[in-house]
């Protein structure tokens, strides 16, 4: 390789792009006689430093995994849902299986994502998993269950739909029923568990989808930005053009159109 104060900026760019230039060289780019080479430096190190962080971040995020794998608990399901505080649509659950020991960066609470990294993430889930598997209650089952019940119940079909047994189940906040898996119930598990925290981003996008195909059959009411949530906007809508067929009734302000 020529000598770092030979190639260009745009050489020098496209090398740390593909991660050829390693500490002594990014250390040589900092005393480099252009600006253009000190800030690519500059921006190398607080990659390389945010990188560090993410892995311990998810190191952390696997504590509850490390534990059961290193116990001869491969098989770990992470189970969540989306969906129970919307006044439209169904609540949707998934169940993911990873590999023991992988780690996926940026996986965190879905809610703390941007779409566009959800859907990337969502992807990337997918192609890694053992396994995985999504579970829905409809309105009309919300209605008949109450959603504590229709949450648990999406959750016991996403399990079930797993194309492997689990050996384990971390769960958010609550209890799977009917499934005769140990499990164990993490409040806030989607920020503490990478698992579930993979299982809250696939439950989170596919819901979303389904709005979204639900605003094109039902518009008006705003379900491709507010997924059905009781938005001051949706609620507005709710009054003026009524409940439609995926509006759960027993919701209070869906409830009192109907009165």
């Amino acid at each position: 390789m020529p000598q770092l104060s030979e190639l260009s900026i745009a050489q020098l760019s496209k090398l740390l792009e593909q991660d050829k230039l390693g500490d002594v060289e990014i250390t040589e780019l900092k005393g480099d006689s252009r600006q253009g080479a000190r800030k690519l430096a500059a921006a190398a190190i607080r990659k390389k430093e945010q990188d560090t962080q993410e892995q311990e971040r998810l190191i952390e995020m696997t504590n509850f995994e490390r534990k059961l794998w290193k116990g001869g608990i491969l098989h770990v399901a992470g189970v969540d849902e989306v969906g129970a505080g919307p006044l439209a649509g169904p609540v949707v659950a998934a169940a993911v299986v990873l590999p023991p020991e992988v780690l996926i960066p940026y996986v965190n609470d879905s809610k703390k994502l941007s779409a566009k990294r959800r859907e990337a993430l969502e992807q990337e889930i997918k192609e890694l998993a053992v396994s995985y598997s999504l579970g829905f209650c409809s309105p009309a089952e919300i209605d008949d269950l109450n959603i504590y019940q229709a949450s648990r119940e999406a959750m016991r079909r996403a399990v079930s739909g797993l194309n492997i047994k689990p050996d384990y189940l971390l769960v958010d906040a609550r209890s799977v029923p009917g499934i005769g898996v140990e499990q164990l119930a993490i409040k806030g598990g989607d920020a503490k568990s990478q698992t579930i925290a993979a299982a809250s981003i696939l439950a989170k996008v596919h819901r979303d989808e389904l709005m979204q195909e639900y605003a094109k059959q039902y518009p008006g009411y705003g379900f491709e930005n507010h997924a059905g949530y009781p938005t001051k906007v949706h609620v507005e809508a709710l009054k003026r053009l009524g409940p439609t067929p995926i509006h759960r009734q027993t919701f209070g302000p869906v409830r009192d159109c109907l009165l």
